[in-house]
C-alpha cells in the first residue's frame, strides 16, 4: 500500500524521458519510511541543477513608491525627474490680494478723508453725532479686544452687559458735552455707574474687571470727547484767516471760519502727515526698529514723518494765519505728532496682547474704527489744552 505522502506526479513530468520506469520518489522524510536513494533522481533533473533564481525583497525609498531590487545586486538607479512646482492657490492669489487690499484701501481712504472734512466743515451736531457713533464703534471693538484669548489668559474681562453699558456711556459723552459744555461731570457719573454694574453682577467681581472697563471708559470716551470741545469750544472766530473771507454767506460766511475749525483742520492735517511721511520714509529708509510693540516702525520713518508733521502745520498756519507766531505753529505741530506716534503704540500694545491684527474689519483695507483712528485719541485732548492753556500765555 503506498504511503499517503508519496506522490506519483513525476509520471506526467518531463522527469518520465529520463526514467520511463518512474518509481514512487518519497518526498517525505518522517520516521515512518527512510529516506530512499531513488530521490536522489530528483536532484539530476536539469530543473534543479539550474541556478536558482534570486530572492526578491522589497526596498522602500524616499522618491518612487516601492522598488523592486534583487537581493545581492545594487538597486537600479531611477533617473532622476524634477517634479512640476505645484504653486499653491494662495500663493498664486498674493499679488492679487495685495492689489485689491491697495485698492480697497485708497479708495475708502479718499472716501473717509472727504466724509470727514465734510463733517468737520459743517461741525455742531453733525460732529458731535457723527463723533458719538465712532465712539460707540470703537468702544465694542476695544472691549472684543479685551475680551480676547491674548488677554483673558491673564485677567478676567468685564461681563458683556458691562462692555455694553460702557459702550453706551463713551457714546453719549460727546452729545452730553455738546449740550452742557463740559465733561467732568459725565465722566464722575459714568465711573460711578460702571463700578455699581461692576458690583452688582453675579460671582466675585474682579479687580481685572474695574480696571479694564474704567481704561475703556477713559480711552474710548473721554478722550475722543476733546475733539467736540476743540471743534465747538473754542467759537472765537479767526478774523484773519482769508478763506472766511471768501466763504459763502449762505454757508455762515466769515463768522463760520473760528478758531476751533482751524485748530481742528490743523491737527488732523498734521496726524495725517505725520503717519503719510512716517510709512514712506520707513518703506524707504527704515533700517533700525523703534519698538518691539510695532516691529514695522522705525526710527528713520519716525523722524520723517516728525518733520513732515511740524512743516504740515507751519504751512497751514501760514495758509489760515492763525495762529500767528511761527513757534506756536510748531509748537501744535510737536504735540500732534507725539500724540500720534503714542496712540498709535497704545492701540498697538492692546492689539499685540489680545493676538490679532486689525481691531475690526467695518472697514475694508484698514481694519476697524481702532485701527483708524488711534492716532486721534491722545491728540485732540492735547492741542485743546495747548490752545487754552500755552497761547494765551503767548498773547494768541
Amino acid at each position: 500500500m503506498a504511503h499517503p505522502r508519496l506522490t506519483n506526479s513525476l509520471c506526467s513530468s518531463p522527469l518520465r524521458n529520463l526514467n520511463p520506469n518512474p518509481k514512487l520518489i518519497p518526498l517525505c522524510t518522517c520516521s515512518c519510511r527512510p529516506f530512499s536513494s531513488q530521490s536522489l533522481i530528483l536532484h539530476s533533473h536539469p530543473l534543479f541543477l539550474a541556478k536558482p533564481k534570486p530572492l526578491l525583497r522589497f526596498a522602500r525609498r524616499t522618491g518612487p513608491p516601492l522598488v523592486l531590487a534583487a537581493v545581492g545586486q545594487a538597486e537600479p538607479e531611477l533617473p532622476q525627474t524634477s517634479a512640476p512646482t505645484v504653486i499653491p492657490e494662495d500663493e498664486e492669489d498674493l499679488p492679487s490680494k495685495s492689489q485689491q487690499q491697495l485698492r480697497n484701501r485708497v479708495v475708502f481712504g479718499l472716501g473717509i478723508g472727504i466724509s470727514v472734512g465734510g463733517i468737520v466743515l459743517a461741525g455742531g451736531w453733525v460732529f458731535a453725532v457723527a463723533l458719538a457713533a465712532a465712539v460707540f464703534t470703537g468702544a465694542r471693538e476695544y472691549f472684543e479686544l479685551v475680551r480676547s484669548h491674548g488677554i483673558t489668559e491673564g485677567m478676567t474681562p468685564p461681563p458683556r452687559y458691562v462692555s455694553r453699558v460702557c459702550s453706551v456711556i463713551c457714546a453719549l459723552m460727546p452729545l452730553f458735552v455738546m449740550y452742557r459744555g463740559h465733561i467732568d461731570v459725565s465722566v464722575t457719573s459714568a465711573a460711578f455707574v460702571l463700578a455699581t454694574a461692576l458690583l452688582l453682577q453675579r460671582g466675585s467681581p474682579r479687580f481685572a474687571q474695574l480696571s479694564s472697563a474704567i481704561f475703556g471708559l477713559f480711552y474710548c470716551g473721554y478722550l475722543p470727547s476733546f475733539w467736540l470741545k476743540l471743534r465747538c469750544g473754542l467759537a472765537a472766530p479767526a478774523l484773519n484767516t482769508r478763506i472766511g473771507a471768501t466763504w459763502p454767506i449762505l454757508l455762515g460766511g466769515q463768522a463760520h471760519w473760528t478758531v476751533g475749525l482751524v485748530a481742528t483742520l490743523i491737527t488732523i492735517s498734521s496726524v495725517i502727515a505725520a503717519d503719510t511721511f512716517a510709512f514712506l520714509g520707513g518703506k524707504a529708509f527704515g533700517r533700525t526698529p523703534l519698538t518691539s510693540i510695532s516691529p514695522k516702525k522705525t526710527w528713520e520713518g519716525t523722524i520723517i514723518g516728525f518733520c513732515g508733521c511740524i512743516v504740515t502745520s507751519a504751512v497751514l498756519s501760514k495758509i489760515f494765519s492763525w495762529p500767528i507766531p511761527l513757534s506756536s505753529a510748531i509748537g501744535l505741530g510737536v504735540l500732534s505728532f507725539f500724540g500720534s506716534v503714542f496712540g498709535d503704540l497704545t492701540e498697538s500694545m492692546i492689539k499685540r496682547d489680545a493676538g490679532v491684527k486689525d481691531s475690526g474689519t467695518l472697514i475694508p483695507g484698514h481694519g476697524g474704527v481702532l485701527d483708524r483712528a488711534d492716532s486721534y485719541v491722545f491728540t485732540g485732548a492735547l492741542a485743546y489744552n495747548f490752545i487754552k492753556t500755552v497761547l494765551p500765555l503767548y498773547g494768541v
